[in-house]
C-alpha cells in the first residue's frame, strides 16, 4: 500500500512539471493528419450525416438516432456517437467538417491517452514512441478524418484503460467501476465490438492487484454487471417502448435493439452472415474469385480500348475490386482470406500491419525472463495488457466473416504501445549485451523492414521504386551495422538506433498522409494510394493515382448524356441490398457489375482529389440532389408529411441533408428492412402522409409486395417534369428511377 502511495505521489508530482517538448510536435502532426482539409468534406459518411439533420431537429430523433426527420426508421448503430456530432453540429453549424470534428479531436485525444499509459511505466522516450506510432498508424487517420464511429470508439476504450491503470495504482475500487462503466459507454457507440477488450481487463486486474481472490471476483463480478447495465440501458428504454411511438430500429429483422446487437453486429461479424429479410446473399468463394477474375479480365480489355475516352479510362482502371498486384480479388472489400497470415495480406497490412514484426520482437524482449509463478513487475503486467489486447482482436480480425478495413484501428493502441515499450527495451537489451537479446533490435529492423518492401511491392506504379528500394535497403544496411557494432559503445551507435526508427515510421507517416493527399473515403476509410476508392487495394493501371477513386453517384432522376452501363453499380439477381454497405456493413458485401458491363464493381467515394468544387459532396452515397425533382416535389407537396419515399437510404440521405424534410427510405439502410406492409402503407397514404414514389432497382428485398402494390395502383409521372438531364451527372448505382404518384380516398 505504501509503494501505491508512493506511486500517486509520483503521479502529482510529475503532472505539475512542465509540458513535454518533444510531445508538441507529435500532437502537431497527429492534429494534422486529423483536421487539414476536412472542411472539403461536405457530406461525409451521408447516411449518418443525415442522421445529425434529423436529431437536430427533435429530442425525439435525437434519443432515437432517427435517420429522417419523421422518425421512421434509425440508422444501424446506437446513438452516442451521434448524440456528439449532432452537439457539435448544434455549436458550429451544420456542416460536414462539424460531425467529423468530434472524431478527429479523438484521434488526437487516443495519441495523448497512449503517451500518458505508456510514459509512466516504461519511460518518457516510451511514451513518444508510441505517440508518434500511433499518431502515424495509418488507418487511425484515415477513420478520424470521418463521421464513423470507431476513432472515438478507440479513444474512449483508452479513456477506460487509464481507469483500470488508475484504479491498480491507487488500489480504489471505485475507478475499477468507472474503468467497467466507460466500457459500457463504448458498447452504446459500437456495440460489442467495444468488449473486444475485455479479455484484458480481466486478466490485468487479476494479476496486477495485490487483493485476495474472494475480493478480486466480488470487484470483477460487481464491475461486470455495472458495465452490463450501461451497456444495455439504452436498448432496454427502446425495446420497451412502443414500436408506434418509436423509429423502426434500422437493419434489425425484429425491430429490437438487442437483437441488432448480437446478431447484426455482433455474431454475424464472426460468421460472415450479414445476410437480411431472410434470403442470404452469400457466394461460394470459388464463385467470388470467378467473379473477380473476370471482373479484371474485362476491365483490362476495357482500358485497352483506345475509342474510351480519358475520363472513362481513369475511371475504370481505379474501380476494379482487385487485389494488389493484380489478379484475383483479396478477399470480401479486400480483407484478405481468413488464417493466421491474414494481417499481413494485401489491403489489411498497409492499414495495421508496419510495424508488426518489430512488435514481436518487443513482445519477446519485454517477456524475456518472465516467469509464470511469482511476482510480476509493473512493466510486465502493463506489457501484458497490452498483449492480452492485441491477441484477442489480431485472432478475430484474423478469422472473422466480415468486417470493413477501418475497423483494424482497435489493433493500433496495442500496436503502437509495444513500438514504444519495445524501442526502449530493445535498445536497452542491445547496449547491454545480453546474450540472445542482443540481437533483438537488429532482428526487429531488419524484418520490420521487409515487411514494408512487401507491403509497398504491389504500389510501385503508383509511388514508383525508389521508397520501397530506400526503406528496403536502408533497413537491411541499418540492421547490418547495427550488428557489426554490437560490441561498441559510442555516440553513434545511438544514431543508428535513432535512425532505425525514423526509417521504419517514414512508409507509415507517408501512407497516413493519403487521404490527404490523394483524397478519402468517408463511407470506407482506409489509406493508400488509392485511399479515395476506400478499397485499400492499389490502383494497378491509372493513368493518374491522384485522379483514382469514384466520381460519385448519380442523384434520383439524373441523366447523363455521356455516361453508360459501364459507369453503374447494380444488385446482384435477386438481391436485397445491391451491394451497398452501411456505415459498417452489407448483404456479406456481395457487389456485380451490371450485364454486359465491361467495367468492375464501382464503390462510392467520399470526395475525389480533383474536384471540380471547393466542397466535395459525393459523401460515400449518392449525395447529390436533382433540384428538378426537388422543385417538382415541392411544389406539389399538398401537406404530406414526408416528401417522397424510395426503397433506401441510398437515395433519401442527399435530400434529408439538403432540405431538412422527412423523406423515407421504405426499407431502411439497404432496402431490406421489413418495416412497411401494404396495409401500412395505404393507411399512410390515407392519412395524407406520404403520395410520391421514387422506385429504382435497389433494395426490393423484404418489400417486394409494397414495391408491386406501388406500381400497381399508382400514377408514374412522365420524366420529363422532374428528370435532370445534365450532362455533368454521372451515373448512379441504380440508374434512372420511376417518379410515382399514388392518392387513396
Amino acid at each position: 500500500m505504501k509503494h501505491m502511495n508512493s506511486e500517486v505521489k509520483e503521479e502529482r508530482t510529475s503532472n505539475k512539471k512542465r509540458i513535454d517538448l518533444f510531445l508538441v510536435p507529435i500532437v502537431l502532426i497527429a492534429a494534422f493528419l486529423n483536421l487539414f482539409k476536412i472542411w472539403t468534406d461536405e457530406y461525409a459518411n451521408a447516411y449518418y450525416t443525415a442522421a445529425v439533420k434529423s436529431m437536430l431537429q427533435s429530442f425525439h430523433n435525437f434519443f432515437y438516432a432517427s435517420f429522417d426527420p419523421g422518425g421512421y426508421v434509425t440508422i444501424d448503430k446506437p446513438p452516442v456517437v451521434f448524440w456528439i456530432q449532432t452537439i457539435s453540429a448544434k455549436i458550429f453549424g451544420f456542416h460536414g467538417w462539424s460531425v467529423i470534428l468530434p472524431q478527429a479531436l479523438a484521434g488526437i485525444g487516443s495519441v495523448l491517452l497512449l503517451y500518458v499509459l505508456v510514459k509512466r511505466t516504461f519511460g518518457v522516450w516510451a511514451g513518444r514512441f508510441a505517440a508518434l506510432a500511433m499518431a502515424l498508424t495509418p488507418i487511425v487517420p484515415a477513420v478520424s478524418r470521418t463521421n464513423n464511429i470507431d476513432s472515438m470508439l478507440v479513444f474512449t476504450l483508452l479513456v477506460a484503460t487509464w481507469m483500470l491503470f488508475r484504479a491498480v495504482r491507487t488500489a480504489k475500487f471505485g475507478w475499477v467501476l468507472a474503468a467497467f462503466a466507460v466500457i459500457g459507454v463504448a458498447f452504446n457507440m459500437k456495440m460489442l465490438q467495444a468488449y473486444m477488450v475485455l479479455p484484458a481487463f480481466y486478466v490485468f486486474y487479476v494479476v496486477a492487484t495485490k487483493i485476495t481472490w474472494k475480493k478480486k471476483i466480488a470487484f470483477l463480478t460487481t464491475a461486470t454487471a455495472l458495465m452490463l447495465a450501461v451497456s444495455v440501458s439504452w436498448a432496454v428504454v427502446v425495446d420497451s417502448t412502443s414500436a408506434d411511438k418509436r423509429p423502426y430500429m434500422g437493419s434489425s429483422q425484429t425491430n429490437s435493439v438487442l437483437e441488432l446487437a448480437f446478431g447484426y453486429n455482433g455474431i454475424n461479424r464472426l460468421t460472415g452472415n450479414t445476410s437480411v429479410t431472410g434470403s442470404s446473399h452469400k457466394q461460394p468463394a470459388q464463385t467470388e474469385q470467378q467473379t473477380a477474375s473476370s471482373e479484371t479480365k474485362q476491365n483490362s480489355n476495357s482500358s485497352a480500348d483506345s475509342s474510351q475516352s480519358s475520363n472513362q479510362r481513369k475511371s475504370s482502371s481505379s474501380q476494379k475490386m482487385q487485389a494488389p498486384g493484380g489478379g484475383n480479388q483479396n478477399g470480401m472489400f479486400n480483407t484478405g482470406n481468413p488464417g493466421p497470415f491474414r494481417l499481413f495480406q494485401k489491403g489489411l497490412s498497409d492499414q495495421i500491419s508496419w510495424l508488426l514484426p518489430f512488435v514481436i520482437f518487443s513482445i519477446v524482449g519485454l517477456f524475456a525472463g518472465v516467469k509464470f509463478k511469482g511476482s510480476y513487475t509493473t512493466k510486465q503486467r502493463e506489457s501484458l495488457f497490452w498483449l492480452a489486447w492485441l491477441l484477442p482482436v489480431a485472432v478475430f480480425f484474423s478469422i472473422a466473416g466480415f468486417f470493413h478495413q477501418y475497423y483494424l484501428i482497435m489493433l493500433a493502441p496495442p500496436i503502437a504501445a509495444f513500438a514504444g515499450a519495445g524501442a526502449v527495451a530493445l535498445w536497452s537489451m542491445y547496449k547491454q549485451h545480453n546474450d540472445w537479446k542482443s540481437w533483438l533490435l537488429p532482428g526487429g529492423v531488419l524484418t520490420t523492414a521487409a515487411l514494408q518492401v512487401y507491403i509497398m511491392s504491389p504500389y510501385v506504379s503508383s509511388i514508383g521504386v525508389a521508397p520501397i528500394a530506400g526503406v528496403g535497403a536502408l533497413g537491411v544496411i541499418l540492421a547490418l551495422v547495427l550488428a557489426v557494432r554490437k560490441q561498441r559503445k559510442n555516440s553513434l551507435t545511438n544514431y543508428l538506433g535513432a535512425a532505425a526508427m525514423v526509417v521504419l515510421l517514414a512508409m507509415p507517416a507517408y501512407w497516413a498522409m493519403t487521404p490527404i493527399i490523394y483524397g478519402g473515403n468517408s463511407m470506407l476509410p482506409s489509406a493508400g494510394p488509392d485511399s479515395s476508392s476506400g478499397m485499400g487495394g492499389p490502383p494497378s493501371t491509372a493513368t493518374n493515382s491522384k485522379q483514382s477513386g469514384f466520381n460519385g453517384m448519380q442523384p434520383p432522376g439524373s441523366s447523363s448524356g455521356n455516361s453508360s452501363s459501364n459507369n453503374q453499380m447494380q444488385p446482384p439477381s435477386g438481391s436485397s441490398n445491391g451491394g451497398q454497405m452501411p456505415g459498417g456493413s452489407s448483404n456479406n458485401g456481395q457487389m456485380q457489375p451490371p450485364s454486359g458491363s465491361s467495367n468492375s464493381v464501382q464503390m462510392p467515394n467520399s470526395f475525389s482529389s480533383k474536384s471540380s468544387s471547393s466542397k466535395r459532396k459525393s459523401g460515400g452515397m449518392n449525395a447529390e440532389v436533382n433540384q428538378k425533382l426537388l422543385n417538382y416535389l415541392t411544389k406539389n407537396n399538398t401537406g404530406e408529411k414526408y416528401l417522397f419515399a424510395t426503397t433506401d437510404s441510398t437515395s433519401a440521405a442527399p435530400y434529408i441533408i439538403k432540405t431538412g424534410k422527412p423523406v423515407m427510405a421504405m426499407g431502411g439502410f439497404s432496402g431490406s428492412d421489413p418495416i412497411l406492409t401494404v396495409s401500412k402503407l395505404k393507411a399512410m397514404i390515407k392519412k395524407g402522409e406520404v403520395k410520391y414514389f421514387y422506385l429504382s432497382g435497389m433494395g426490393k428485398g423484404g418489400q417486394s409486395d409494397v414495391i408491386t402494390w406501388i406500381k400497381e395502383n399508382s400514377k408514374e409521372i412522365p420524366s420529363s417534369k422532374w428528370q435532370s438531364t445534365s450532362s455533368s451527372a454521372q451515373q448512379g448505382p441504380s440508374g434512372n428511377g420511376t417518379l410515382y404518384e399514388i392518392t387513396l380516398k
